[in-house]
């Protein structure tokens, strides 16, 4: 799958910011035609998010799965990486002056560790609902995380996102993140 040129910036950037962060980060970066430059949840919000959004993406991929962009020589540089690029990502989505889509994407990050820990199913429909309802505040958002994080039920996030984005464009994210978390 070919990147837009909007995808390719965020790509570069990413990287390229990485890279002069650290030696450690530069060291870890994959070379140009291994890196796998298609962006996941950021086509469910708006575009202003996609450098945040796919950063912190990166960076749970490096927790969690097969990173696109990175490959460590070792689990400890990559959960600092991960952290780093947690970390830059809401800085990123925080320029954007709106504190309900920070805390909304710092609550993903906590629910998806949750599941993690706990050795549960949800991740993809925690992603897809929260990218898809960034900063709404309707309540919509936390009552769908709290079906998924207290009884396990991710069909409230599915069909929140499916309804915000579009059932194809839900199903094309959640198949490309099934690919990369193990």
């Amino acid at each position: 799958m070919s990147s837009s040129a909007a995808e390719v910036g965020i790509w570069a950037t990413i990287a390229g910011e990485a890279g002069r962060e650290s030696a450690l980060w530069a060291a870890a970066l994959r070379p140009t035609g291994e890196r796998s430059e298609t962006a996941v949840f950021s086509a469910l919000a708006p575009g202003r998010y996609a450098l945040g959004l796919e950063s912190i993406y990166e960076g749970y991929l490096l927790h969690y799965g097969r990173p696109r962009l990175f490959a460590p020589a070792d689990s400890d540089t990559a959960v600092l990486l991960g952290d780093y690029l947690y970390a830059h990502g809401l800085v990123r989505v925080a320029s954007h002056g709106e504190v309900a889509v920070v805390a909304d994407l710092a609550e993903l990050v906590s629910l998806c560790a949750q599941l993690r820990a706990e050795e549960r199913e949800g991740d993809g429909a925690a992603w897809a609902g929260t990218v898809a309802l960034l900063g709404a505040d309707d309540g919509r958002l936390e009552t769908a995380r709290a079906a998924l994080r207290l009884g396990g039920d991710p069909a409230p996030l599915l069909a929140a996102a499916e309804l915000e984005a579009g059932t194809a464009a839900v199903e094309r994210a959640l198949t490309l993140h099934a690919e990369r978390v193990l």
